[in-house]
């Protein structure tokens, strides 16, 4: 086992109902030629028949040898190419969950092989959790942190919904396919790595003023891996090996969080909750998706940038009691021009305006967003709150 998953078993053997929670830590094999491997996990797993889920993209990219991999380990295997919608694009919505389901059964598969990146691991999850069978992970692009995750955010009836489903039986992360992967995926991986800048931020905050549950032994991990992001920045934006290395574990590592705290909290703040807003209006004015990360990057530069004019015009809805304590967590946070230029620096969109988003929009999704996830204590809730009395 690498390190950094000691590591991680070490942080999950601190924490209440250790046993349960160890055993949501799947394999991962991250480095060069893990796709080669995978074949024989599934003949190791005993399963016979399997169903790999990908589009034209992703099946060019690694399709070739992960069914050569699965044919000479003597797993019978075949593929669903999921329907892109009206616009072109591929969605986690009910037709494609229906489209894999109804192959799933018409094969009498035993597992389902997510070839891809999140919006093909969401409908792989979520319909494998449906028909009561394991999936495995095959990324193809280090592009969201959601590879090991139990949530599925999906499109139903276009609202932007996260259904608990099934984290994956392994994961099998080959370095030279990710390192080939499209700039603009990197991009996005990064972004939905920065957004932890703010989600960490409104989880202390929602621990401080509303009592939400708080882990100091998720927090930190979830820091760190971010952190390694920052530290190597360089090497992501040229896209090494090693710095492609780094961004993938941090991706995985911030799934294992969410995994170890039970709720996405450590990873899915307000920046989410924009994201998942811009994401739905542009489902209903048919245009074209943006990626995630990409959104979950520029959102998270809208709301330091919110947070911090906050804190400067003394207008924060804070208790006085608490008001030192979220300066301090809120201090911790970039600052948008610095959120922006890193996000430049690994060649991703840095403004609204580079996701064509109006100002408007914005507007809306700052007032509006936070009823997404109305459970979840941000301070842009409290913001929220405090303009609806």
């Amino acid at each position: 086992m690498t390190d950094w998953l000691k590591d991680i078993r070490e942080a999950a053997g601190r924490m209440d109902d250790a046993d349960e929670r160890l055993a949501d830590i799947c394999p991962v094999v991250l480095e060069s030629g893990a796709i080669r491997k995978a074949g024989a996990f599934l003949k190791d797993q005993d399963y016979h028949r399997v169903i790999v889920t990908a589009d034209k993209n992703t099946f060019a990219a690694a399709g070739e040898q992960l069914m050569e991999s699965v044919t000479e380990a003597g797993v019978n295997a075949s593929v669903t190419f999921i329907s892109p919608d009206e616009q072109g694009d591929v969605i986690a919505d009910e037709r494609s969950i229906v489209q894999l389901l109804l192959d799933v059964k018409s094969t009498k598969a035993d597992a389902v092989v997510a070839l891809g990146s999140g919006t093909l691991h969401d409908v792989s999850r979520f319909a494998a959790y449906s028909a009561s069978i394991p999936f495995v992970s095959v990324p193809t692009a280090p592009s969201v942190d959601g590879f090991n995750s139990k949530g599925a955010p999906l499109i139903i009836r276009g609202e932007k919904i996260t259904i608990q489903s099934i984290g994956p039986a392994a994961i099998f992360a080959d370095l030279d396919i990710l390192t080939a992967a499209p700039r603009t995926m990197v991009a996005a991986g990064f972004g939905d790595m920065l957004g932890k800048c703010t989600s960490l931020f409104d989880w202390k905050f929602g621990s401080l003023t509303a009592d939400e549950p708080y882990s100091e032994i998720v927090a930190e991990m979830t820091t760190k891996a971010l952190q390694q992001c920052v530290d190597h920045i360089d090497a992501i934006a040229d896209r090494t090996p090693e710095g492609i290395r780094v961004l993938t574990q941090a991706l995985i590592e911030s799934g294992f969080a969410m995994l170890l705290f039970g709720q996405s909290h450590p990873a899915s703040g307000a920046e989410h909750h924009l994201s998942h807003y811009w994401e739905m209006a542009f489902l209903r004015e048919g245009r074209r998706a943006v990626l995630h990360g990409a959104k979950v990057g520029v959102a998270c530069a809208e709301i330091s940038q919110l947070y911090h004019r906050l804190d400067a015009e003394n207008s924060l809805p804070v208790a006085e009691e608490q008001l030192e304590r979220v300066r301090a967590e809120l201090a911790k946070v970039p600052s948008p021009e610095t959120l922006r230029a890193w996000l430049r620096k690994v060649g991703g969109p840095a403004s609204i305006q580079e996701l064509d988003i109006d100002p408007e929009l914005l507007k809306r999704s700052l007032a509006e967003a936070d009823q997404i996830r109305p459970n979840r204590h941000t301070l842009l809730r409290a913001v929220n709150d405090q303009r609806r009395k």
